[in-house]
């Protein structure tokens, strides 16, 4: 039998104090495990405590947690309660130990040096799924804590090492609960050849007669014999302490105990065998072994259930109002059904284990008849109101409602089986696994609309959010960054678009104004049959915007506004929306913001979200998220928040709140499809470098000072004062030179030095994008050609990293270099790192970053793809992602048209430099080159 060891008897801190220090464990991109200090976790502990942790997760390591500190975390004992994220890889490490323990057991209490501990594999899936919601858990997987449980095998082979393989020797020198014990083992068997005492009771301990020998059990009553006479009296009282432990934490085992009959066989009644049964958690946590019938597991006993299904039926509606059918019946723990009269004969029973069709099963006829009235009350309910979708989804997934009232009790968790109908499983099935059928009609409006050819994660990805249009449910689009949400979007709304469907309504899409450019870029690119219509300032009038009625939009398929403007302009509530797409939608996770209330007050029939950060680092940030994809389907804030702290104080062990987190994943599941750039199964359809161009508004200082020098550079132009070409060619490179500054940062050109981010189109879109890259815990390069611009970007990538990164520049020493290579070559170190394109643009091996950003182009190709080969090289693992930032409406964007569309020309023109072709042209070509489209330039929003 297997039961996660319990090391004592915890006392559960209430509240953190002023005090208390932020302390949690969080999972690195790679899978390795690391302490994480920020208050944003929500988890805190004692100063005191938290070095004691600290001291004991890092022994063993110079380079934060070992195998070794993990093992010698979990087999301590601790005077509080652990944080979350700590109190689960607590729970897996005393897993590990109690598999030892047994596998120690069975070889006279010695792990020998070939053994392999036993990994139990339901265990780890029923441990993953009850994972708190911690930085990293995205990385989270049951691969992986297969792979830290054979870690922590070669940890405790070492560890084992000076006590001669003696496992118990080992526990008790770490900590004194881990007395010696494990000889002992009571046994509780089946005699059906006595119906009136259907078992038998034994108590015995091992033995091994010889070096040869196998284990044996004796008898208990036999020690007596054995360790007779004072000389053995401490080895008997050492194999009885075990029993007297049990005996102090189980009246029936004291009982057992006092009158001796644990030193003999006995024939029990199922009454008798049940109270032992019961006892086994506290007679496992004394240290004495026990073997019962497999039938019979502590933490799942068997019981008949009261089983209800729901969505049998094929819905008449969609959305999450569809209402569902409910229908109740009773069965046993191996699925066979039972009759209305043989639940009735169980209630009636007198005793707590009964017999029925040859299974035995626990019988409480309090709770029970207790479960039954709940399950009478909610059929009643539905008879009258009928079942939701969403309802029905919370009821599977035993999850907290909008109500007290409608949170399940334990009794009826414990007591109940909620399944899902056939309709509703193929429904839920085809949203968890969208591989398990693709619609051909689908493929056939894509290959003739949409200018591009997807992948085969993104055709499903685009099957995925067709299902669940047609279903008229909402969906969380959690794709990486770089594996193409937005081109999954488009192909949806392309599918909308050439479906025969009267009366379509018209879509609208929210963004940040930084990824405006992008998605237009991205529309003429893919989808230009798309009727599009940008409700911003940078292509709007105003007086079109700030109207009182909503526009005529009987021709538009989309309209895309920024977040600010959904606050702003009133109409939009007026309008009913057919799909409301957010992108970057961490923007709401705040529920009490005037912007986040505003885009839940939308009126849609469909909302999707898309997000490339991990949306389950925090809990109330997936409450917000979901509270507009799926309204209601998490229940309210207060009773969703409080509920997991009800269940934790519940559960000292963590199994309340761990059954708090895996509700809440079973509930969101077929709303969230998430690919990782990591996957396997996504990798190998990747190219090994995707280059993005990353639009910037400039701010309206940029706009302003950029627009000077343009008309200062026609003026000087039109002057004509230079009667040779090697002096216009000075004056339109100092221009085209200004002109970049400028498009950089204010500050550069003006040479102040005070680099405001909100002065900058691109200092803002930067902090934008590594926010992103941050809390996936990725790592980036940012290459700029200007050494004076190199501690600005640092200090805002300082910010939003929460700690320092490393620069590099011509005036770097030489030496240094290898120093700072090799720090960013290990997986905890500095996540950024600043260069100079002239001095960190080639000879540098940086294959931990998976980002590259040129903050400024080159307008060289080839040196631009020299830098990002920094990254790109041998040794990559990971998909590189290139972001070219480009401030839309200036010469870079005109820079960028020019390289793009003729790339063999434009690298022939612009090798030398940028500059150069650039002074070659006429004083009117130059001019419309440079000029300022001063409505796309600017984001006032």
């Amino acid at each position: 039998m297997q039961s996660t060891v319990v090391l004592a008897q915890q006392t559960p801190q209430t509240l953190e104090t002023s005090q208390d220090t932020p302390f949690s464990l969080a999972l690195s991109p790679a899978g390795h495990i690391y302490i994480h200090k920020d208050s944003e976790t929500q988890e805190f502990m004692p100063p005191e405590l938290a070095g004691k942790v600290q001291d004991l997760l890092e022994s063993g390591s110079d380079i934060g947690i070992s195998a070794l500190g993990l093992l010698r975390f979990a087999i301590t004992n601790y005077s509080a309660s652990l944080p979350s994220s700590l109190a689960f890889w607590q729970r897996f490490g005393q897993l590990f130990v109690h598999e030892a323990r047994q596998g120690a057991a069975l070889n006279d209490g010695v792990l020998v040096d070939d053994v392999q501990i036993h990994v139990p594999d339901n265990e780890l899936q029923v441990l993953h799924e009850q994972a708190p919601f911690m930085r990293g858990s995205e990385y989270l997987t049951v691969v992986l804590l297969t792979d830290i449980w054979q870690e922590l095998t070669g940890a405790l082979k070492q560890e084992l090492a000076p006590f001669q393989g003696k496992l118990q020797d080992y526990l008790a020198a770490h900590n004194p609960a881990w007395s010696k014990v494990g000889r002992v083992c009571f046994h509780l068997a089946e005699n059906k050849s006595n119906p009136a005492k259907p078992f038998a009771f034994l108590a015995t301990y091992t033995v091994q007669l010889s070096a040869e020998s196998s284990l044996q059990h004796l008898p208990l009553g036999r020690a007596l014999k054995d360790y007779a006479g004072e000389q053995k009296r401490s080895q008997l009282l050492s194999l009885l302490l075990p029993v007297q432990k049990a005996a102090e934490q189980s009246d029936f085992i004291k009982k057992l105990v006092n009158t001796k009959a644990i030193f003999q066989p006995i024939a029990w009644g199922s009454k008798q065998a049940h109270a032992f049964l019961k006892a086994i958690p506290q007679i496992e946590a004394a240290g004495v072994m026990v073997r019962v019938p497999n039938w019979w597991r502590p933490k799942t006993p068997p019981r008949p259930k009261v089983e209800i299904e729901i969505g049998n039926a094929s819905s008449s509606m969609i959305g999450l109002g569809a209402l569902l059918d409910f229908s109740m019946s009773y069965s046993l723990p191996n699925g066979d059904s039972l009759s209305y009269q043989e639940m009735q004969d169980l209630l009636r029973s007198s005793e707590s284990l009964v017999q029925i069709r040859g299974q035995w099963v626990e019988v409480d006829a309090e709770k029970l008849s207790d479960v039954l009235s709940h399950w009478k009350q909610v059929e009643g309910q539905v008879r009258h109101e009928g079942l939701s979708f969403a309802q029905g989804l919370r009821m599977l997934a035993s999850a907290p409602g909008q109500a007290e009232t409608d949170t399940p009790t334990e009794d009826v968790i414990e007591w109940s089986s909620v399944v899902e109908g056939k309709w509703l499983h193929d429904a839920l099935d085809r949203l968890r696994n969208p591989e398990h059928g693709q619609d051909q009609q689908v493929q056939e409006i894509l290959q003739t609309h949409l200018n591009a050819t997807l992948r085969e994660y993104q055709s499903l990805g685009v099957q995925w959010l067709w299902w669940l249009y047609n279903l008229q449910l909402g969906g969380c689009l959690a794709d990486d960054m770089g594996l193409g949400k937005t081109i999954q979007v488009l192909s949806l709304l392309l599918l909308i678009k050439h479906q025969k469907i009267q009366n379509k309504k018209p879509h609208l899409l929210v963004l940040p104004a930084s990824l405006m450019g992008n998605w237009q870029a991205e529309i003429n690119r893919f989808a230009p049959s798309l009727n599009v219509w940008v409700a911003h300032s940078s292509q709007t009038r105003q007086e079109q915007l700030k109207r009182s009625d909503a526009p005529d939009l009987s021709r538009v398929d989309l309209v895309i506004t920024t977040y600010g403007n959904v606050h702003r302009l009133a109409w939009m509530k007026q309008v009913s929306w057919d799909l409301v797409v957010l992108d970057e939608a961490q923007s709401i996770k705040n529920p009490t913001t005037k912007q986040t209330q505003a885009v839940k007050a939308l009126s849609s029939q469909v909302r999707f979200i898309l997000t490339g950060t991990p949306i389950e680092n925090r809990l109330l940030d997936l409450w917000s998220l979901f509270d507009f994809v799926a309204p209601g389907l998490l229940g309210s804030s207060k009773i969703f928040s409080n509920y997991g702290k009800k269940m934790r104080k519940q559960h000292e062990d963590g199994s309340g709140e761990g059954r708090f987190y895996s509700a809440i994943r079973h509930l969101i599941t077929p709303y969230i499809l998430r690919r990782l750039k990591s996957d396997k199964s996504i990798i190998s359809d990747l190219p090994d470098k995707t280059e993005m161009d990353t639009f910037c508004f400039l701010s309206k200082q940029q706009a302003g000072l950029y627009q000077k020098s343009v008309q200062e550079l026609e003026e000087k132009l039109k002057e004509n004062e230079f009667n040779d070409d090697i002096k216009r060619r000075g004056l339109v490179l100092a221009y085209l030179t200004r002109f970049k500054q400028i498009c950089n940062h204010p500050s550069q050109w003006l040479g102040h030095g005070e680099y405001a981010p909100q002065a900058s189109g691109k200092f803002l879109r930067l902090k934008e994008l590594c926010t992103s890259i941050a809390a996936k815990q990725e790592k980036v390069l940012v290459f700029t050609q200007y050494k004076e611009i190199i501690p600005a970007i640092h200090g805002v990538l300082e910010e939003v990293f929460g700690r320092s990164g490393l620069t590099l520049h011509g005036q770097t020493p030489v030496k240094e270099r290898p120093r700072l290579v090799d720090l960013f070559q290990s997986e905890q170190g500095p996540p950024f790192f600043v260069l100079s394109i002239k001095a960190g643009g080639s000879g540098l091996n940086l294959t931990r970053a998976s980002h590259v950003i040129h903050f400024d182009r080159w307008w060289n190709p080839a040196v631009e793809n020299q830098a990002t080969d920094r990254a790109y090289r041998i040794g990559q693992k990971k998909n590189v992602l290139v972001h070219k930032f480009i401030c839309q409406g200036t010469i870079e964007e005109k820079i960028d048209q020019l390289i793009n569309s003729k790339k063999e020309l434009a690298e022939d023109i612009l090798a030398k430099g940028g500059g150069a072709a650039l002074t070659e042209m006429n004083n009117e070509e130059l001019l419309s080159a440079v000029s300022l489209d001063i409505h796309r330039a600017v984001g006032d929003s």
